[in-house]
């Protein structure tokens, strides 16, 4: 598990199927369509060779992958996982509520393994959390 700060950052929602070829892209970086094609067992069910190349194609229409110019094109993700991860929460925030984040984030971490990195991580966004909230004004105060 990577933590990230917290930074305000454009959040993107993708299908399940966007989201095995986007963690491909992530993974292996640029690759040309038969390479794509090739390699995709591994993070998604096998496709086709013309499913591939629709499937990059119309991600590259939603601006989620890039595709060069050149020949062969070689196709890369246009967009984070942060971004994708964000995209996910929030919307899984709206479903559920913001007074349940606390037992979400609980969830998350239950049965997880953190490494003392993630840790000390963990703390400074607490920290940053923190100090956020002591600067914001209270009810009655001016801003």
């Amino acid at each position: 598990m990577r933590l990230m700060a917290a930074k305000r950052t454009k959040r993107v929602r993708v299908s399940s199927g966007a989201l095995e070829i986007l963690s491909m892209l992530w993974d292996q970086g640029s690759l040309t369509l038969a390479e794509a094609h090739a390699r995709f067992g591994r993070f998604g069910r096998p496709v086709g060779y013309p499913t591939m190349q629709t499937r990059l194609n119309r991600l590259v229409e939603k601006r989620l992958v890039h595709k060069t110019d050149d020949r062969p094109a070689k196709y890369r993700a246009a967009v984070t996982p942060q971004q994708v991860s964000a995209g996910h929460i929030g919307q899984l925030l709206d479903q559920i509520g913001r007074p349940q984040l606390v037992p979400l984030v609980a969830n998350l971490l239950s049965g997880q393994k953190l490494t003392r990195t993630e840790i000390d991580e963990l703390k400074r966004l607490l920290a940053r959390a923190e100090q956020s909230e002591s600067q914001r004004p209270t009810a009655g105060e001016e801003p």
